[in-house]
């Protein structure tokens, strides 16, 4: 089966990622072990899909492109390899929505890590499961943001960036200056 490859990582925050972290955050981790699976059952990866991006939407370049590869029949393309469900998206809607224009076009649709078939009627009930806690996985961590900026802003700490001494406050900082005079 001729296979097309999605790998996502979310885009980090620079400065806030431990080594560890920042390990986890290379696509090559999701890659490689979709290549070895593929030996492994006798597929073949024709083309790879890499993204650095969040997957709290659909909004992303590589996403849609594989998309319209696949459905449109532009690539000679069976069906699509995953590492897990959150990295191929983070809303229910989303994520059915996807799979639902795969399934349209006759395109497979594998989720490695998560390992489930959606030909069959226990495969979808799992990938619903699975789409609603992706999803909820993605609410959580908004939450706990939202709440650590609160919490940063109540101590009088103003979280984000910090500008450096020696050179002043970047383009960005002086833009968003600039942008809250205009307002207030």
């Amino acid at each position: 089966m001729n296979l097309a490859a999605y790998a996502r990582v979310s885009k980090p925050q620079r400065g806030t990622l431990t080594d560890v972290q920042a390990k986890d955050q290379n696509p090559e981790v999701q890659l490689r072990e979709l290549r070895e699976w593929c030996q492994r059952n006798g597929h073949k990866i024709v083309i790879e899909y890499v993204e650095r991006l969040s997957g709290k939407n659909t909004k992303r370049p590589q996403l849609q492109k594989l998309m319209r590869d696949a459905v449109k029949g532009l690539r000679d393309i069976d069906g699509v390899l995953v590492w897990r469900l959150d990295r191929f998206g983070r809303s229910v809607r989303d994520l059915h929505n996807l799979i639902a224009e795969l399934d349209d076009a006759k395109i497979a649709f594998i989720c490695l890590k998560d390992g489930f078939d959606l030909t069959t009627s226990g495969g979808r009930a799992m990938f619903g499961m699975l789409a609603v806690f992706a999803e909820f996985e993605r609410n959580v961590i908004a939450e706990r943001t939202k709440a650590g900026l609160a919490l940063a802003r109540a101590e009088g700490r103003l979280p984000g960036r910090k500008i450096d001494p020696k050179r002043g406050p970047s383009r960005t900082t002086l833009w968003r200056q600039a942008q809250r005079q205009l307002a207030s």
